[in-house]
């Protein structure tokens, strides 16, 4: 079954309405250099809260350290972690020892063949990776929420790969659905901009995405 992450929810409302139509997963998004969707750590706390079990609850962290992360979780008290920049093997490692009940996502930021060679190296660490169209090498970074689509032949070839699951990100909507799938065979979609209309969930367009979605999980595409 393919999944469906929503992501910056914004609001109790926002996660309610998503989890109606059939989210699987809710985005967070905590302080970012750059990118849609911020919230105060206590109104992800708020929403994390009212979600039922059967839903994940993303907190996406920029933080890199150890340290840090456990520390904004325990604020939070999510049931997964989105790492959107690079964390260290050895971060990555404290975290799963101090957080073993947390899922770790960790974000790809689908560049060029460095990608590719990263996500093989990371997921040795992690739960789940995340193929996004951001560049941490920029002055100011992009960490996500860019609505850009990337190079889906690199994502394929990672999903090909790695051993644990792949979400897709990056510029997904209504249009362009059936060809991330079929192409990247993901485990997972995450949409941000692709299901919102003037910064908010749009009905018609959040039911017609996760529609699209079903078709495929109805006739067992992956």
């Amino acid at each position: 079954m393919i999944r469906v992450k929503i992501c910056c929810i914004s609001s109790v409302e926002e996660a309610q309405f998503a989890i109606k139509y059939g989210a699987s997963a809710l985005g967070l998004v905590s302080e970012m250099p750059s990118g849609p969707g911020v919230i105060s750590d206590s109104l992800i706390a708020e929403i994390a809260s009212k979600v039922p079990p059967s839903v994940a609850t993303f907190l996406l962290t920029s933080k890199q350290s150890a340290d840090e992360i456990i520390f904004q979780h325990s604020k939070t008290n999510t049931n997964t972690l989105q790492l959107v920049d690079y964390v260290a093997p050895n971060e990555l490692t404290k975290l799963k020892q101090k957080l073993p009940a947390i899922k770790l996502v960790q974000v790809i930021h689908i560049l060029d063949q460095s990608s590719f060679d990263e996500a093989k190296s990371v997921q040795h660490f992690v739960d789940a990776l995340l193929l996004d169209s951001g560049n941490p090498k920029l002055k100011v970074k992009e960490l996500g929420g860019t609505g850009r689509t990337h190079n889906w032949d690199i994502s394929k070839r990672i999903v090909e790969k790695v051993r644990i699951p792949v979400f897709l990100a990056g510029g997904l909507d209504i249009e362009n659905v059936d060809e991330a799938i079929k192409t990247v065979r993901p485990f997972g979609l995450d949409i941000c901009s692709g299901v919102r209309l003037n910064g908010f969930l749009d009905e018609v367009k959040l039911n017609s995405f996760l529609r699209k979605v079903q078709y495929y999980n109805n006739i067992n595409f992956l």
